[in-house]
């Protein structure tokens, strides 16, 4: 239980130089499946640990609850097999809460790279949140903001050690503490992971904080941020065409390319505050950062 890196051995090459062979350390990827009230609702590759928090944030995202205290209870029990693995838990929801119907049950699993995969259809994605952040009141100075990808980083202590997961971390935006950090081989369990945290903590919505992720922002985050209440996201690289709209939609304030001093503001940019204003005007062309196709 609570296994997150497992050891091989590796023959490392390089070129012009010595073969060695030697042992490296991976990030751990196993199935999760997730019942509510004994009854399967998905399967979710993930690396262990923190599962709790996991399936909380996936039940907040899919629309099943909308706070912590709705989940009476979680617990790890046994496969299929008959051996409990740790790889099958089991919520029970609070009195008066409903069961997720059937259209909420993933057709499919949830990979460690999608998290809308299993989806039955594109309609199901767009879940109607209990959070608007439309009207949040949020204001994020941008000096503050450009810190929060090295701080995200220098907290990644599984990824120090094995090079293979990703990060998401909430951010008090006002003060700019770091409140908590999840790593995950899945981008988007690591989301579910601090969202099922905050949840359990009673903070929802997240009004207040800015979700931080290493890599891309995709439409499936944006929608995470959106059933959360949290009013910025911002990404270490680009986001979809898809996330933009929504973000626009639901009016999420959404960041990508985050690059030292400088970032790239999609959509909700009044959220973001300068110490002054630019001295330039914009000028057309690529935006920094995009790779064009030649």
């Amino acid at each position: 239980m609570g296994r997150i890196t497992a050891r091989t051995r590796v023959t490392r090459i390089t070129v012009g130089a010595r073969t060695s062979r030697r042992d490296d350390l991976l990030a751990v990827e196993e199935p999760l499946e997730i019942r509510v009230g004994r009854q399967p609702l998905a399967v979710t590759m993930r690396t262990p640990g923190h599962d709790i928090d996991l399936a909380v944030g996936f039940l907040v995202s899919e629309g099943v609850v909308s706070s912590g205290d709705q989940v009476a209870g979680a617990i790890h029990c046994a496969g299929a097999d008959g051996e409990n693995t740790y790889n099958v838990l089991d919520l029970t929801l609070a009195s008066g809460i409903p069961q997720p119907d059937a259209a909420a049950r993933r057709s499919t699993y949830v990979s460690s790279s999608c998290g809308v995969c299993g989806k039955a259809s594109i309609e199901a994605v767009h879940t109607r949140t209990s959070h608007p952040v439309a009207d949040a009141d949020l204001r994020v100075d941008a000096e503050t903001l450009a810190r929060f990808p090295e701080r995200l980083r220098a907290g990644q202590e599984i990824f120090e050690k094995t090079g293979g997961l990703h990060a998401a971390a909430l951010f008090d935006g006002r003060t700019g503490e770091m409140i908590v950090l999840r790593e995950d081989v899945g981008r988007h369990n690591a989301v579910d992971k601090v969202i099922g945290w905050a949840a359990r903590e009673g903070l929802l919505p997240l009004h207040g904080l800015v979700l931080q992720v290493s890599g891309r922002a995709s439409f499936e985050l944006t929608q995470k941020a959106t059933m959360a209440g949290i009013p910025v996201l911002a990404a270490v690289s680009a986001p979809s065409s898809l996330a933009v709209e929504h973000a626009k939609q639901a009016g999420i304030t959404l960041v990508g390319f985050m690059r030292g001093d400088s970032m790239v503001v999609y959509a909700g940019d009044e959220r973001i505050t300068m110490p002054s204003p630019p001295d330039a005007a914009p000028t057309a062309g690529p935006v920094p950062g995009h790779v064009t196709a030649g």
